[in-house]
C-alpha cells in the first residue's frame, strides 16, 4: 500500500552521543523521502558530520552541543554526568528555543527527535524516539528514569524501536510497568541494513563507536591484542573525517569510517563482529543475523545490562574492556547469535501522525 502526501517538511533531530543515534535515523530519513516528505536534519558534532555524508543533498542545521566529556575511568561517568546537569539543562532550553524559530522559518509541520529532549513543540506533532523508557544509572535509576519520562511526556508520542512482546531486544530498558502516562508506540527494531547473501572475506570485523576517550582507549587495546590473532581482520575505527582513509598492516585492514552501504556489505562478509553493546549496533546485528562479541563502554549501565542480557540468553558473550583478550573470541562458537524476527516497521501507519 502506498499513500501520497504533498511535500511537507519534517525536522529530524539527533543526539550526538557516539554514532548510534545518527545511524538509526538513516532509515527514518529515507522513509520520509519515500513517502514524499522533505526532511531537515539537525544535530551537532560527529553525528551531524556522519549524516551530512549520508545525505549531502539534505539541509542540515546545527544544534547546541552538550559537550559532555567522558572520563578515562568509566567508574566516574555518573559523577561526571551529574556535574554536567546544569550544562545539559541549558542546552535543552537553547534547542527548544531554536525549534520554535525553525518551525516558522522552514515551515516545519512535524518533528522526529532521537533523544534530543528539548526538540518538541506544541505547534506541530512531535515524536520522541528512545529505547530507554527506564534509564539505568545504578542506585539513581529511579531518579534518572523519572527525569527522562518527564521530558518524554512533552512529546505527542514516543516511538520505541523494539518489539512490544518477548522476545525483545531492550528488556527492562524499553519495557516497564510504570508507563501509564506515557504515549508509547512499539515500532519494532529499526536498522539501516538489509540482509543478502555474501561470501565470507573476514574472520573478524572490529566496529568501534562511542564517546572519546573510551573509543580510543579500546582501539589501542585491541591493536595490541591483534598481534596474537592470525585471522583476516577488518577494523573500522569509527572516526568521522572529511576523507575516508584505508590502511593495511599485516592481516588487518583499517578504515577510519564507512558509510552505510559499504558497512552493510562488510558486516555480512565477516564471521564475527567485535563491538560495543550499544542498542543501535544490536538492532543492526539482529537485522543481519550475525554472531558477535561485546565489550561494553565502561561506566555505561545500559551497555553492561544489554551485554549481560544477551550472554544469559546465550546469544553473544562479552568481556570488560580492560580484561578482554583476543583468545576470548573462541567463546562465540558456543553462542547462537542474533536472529532477525522478520517484523517490519509499519511506516504508513506511523507517519499518519503528520497528516493533519
Amino acid at each position: 500500500m502506498e499513500i501520497e502526501y504533498e511535500n511537507r517538511t519534517i525536522l529530524v533531530t539527533v543526539l550526538n552521543w557516539g554514532l548510534g543515534h545518527a545511524t538509526r535515523c538513516i532509515p527514518i530519513i529515507k522513509m520520509l523521502h519515500y513517502y514524499n516528505f522533505t526532511p531537515i536534519i539537525a544535530s551537532d558534532g560527529p553525528a551531524l558530520a556522519l549524516l551530512k555524508k549520508e545525505f549531502p543533498y539534505i539541509l542540515c542545521l546545527q544544534l547546541p552541543s552538550n559537550a559532555i566529556e567522558y572520563p578515562k575511568n568509566g567508574n566516574h561517568f555518573k559523577r561526571k554526568l551529574l556535574q554536567n546537569l546544569p550544562k545539559i539543562a541549558l542546552t535543552i532550553r537553547e534547542e527548544h528555543k531554536l525549534i520554535n524559530q525553525w518551525i516558522k522559518k522552514y515551515e516545519i509541520i512535524g518533528i522526529i527527535s532521537d533523544n534530543r529532549m528539548g526538540c518538541y513543540s506544541t505547534q506541530v506533532p512531535s515524536v520522541y524516539i528512545t529505547h530507554q523508557i527506564t534509564v539505568l544509572t545504578g542506585n539513581t535509576t529511579w531518579w534518572s528514569t523519572k527525569l527522562h519520562q518527564y521530558f518524554i511526556k512533552k512529546f505527542t508520542v514516543c516511538w520505541v524501536p523494539d518489539h512490544q512482546k518477548e522476545p525483545n531486544l531492550g528488556g527492562k530498558l524499553s519495557h516497564t510497568a510504570t508507563t501509564n502516562e506515557l504515549r508509547l508506540e512499539y515500532i519494532g527494531p529499526v536498522s539501516r541494513f538489509h540482509i543478502h547473501e555474501a561470501e565470507q572475506k573476514y574472520d573478524l570485523l572490529i566496529l568501534l563507536s562511542g564517546p572519546e576517550p573510551q573509543r580510543e582507549m579500546l582501539e589501542i587495546h585491541l591493536i595490541e591484542q591483534l598481534k596474537n590473532y592470525e585471522g583476516k581482520v577488518l577494523f573500522v575505527k569509527g572516526i568521522i573525517e572529511a576523507v575516508q582513509k584505508k590502511e593495511e598492516i599485516g592481516n588487518v585492514l583499517y578504515y577510519n569510517f564507512m558509510k552505510a552501504r559499504q558497512l552493510e556489505q562488510c558486516i555480512q562478509e565477516s564471521a564475527i563482529v567485535l563491538c560495543r553493546s550499544g542498542y543501535t549496533t544490536i538492532m543492526d546485528l539482529e537485522r543481519l543475523n550475525k554472531k558477535a562479541f561485546f565489550i561494553p563502554t565502561p561506566g555505561q549501565f545500559e551497555q553492561m545490562y544489554l551485554a549481560e542480557k544477551f550472554e544469559t540468553e546465550k546469544i553473544a558473550p562479552f568481556a570488560d574492556q580492560d580484561n578482554f583478550k583476543i583468545e576470548d573470541l573462541a567463546q562465540v562458537s558456543s553462542y547462537k547469535g542474533f536472529k532477525h524476527s522478520q517484523n517490519e516497521v509499519d511506516w504508513v501507519d506511523l507517519l499518519k501522525i503528520f497528516e493533519n
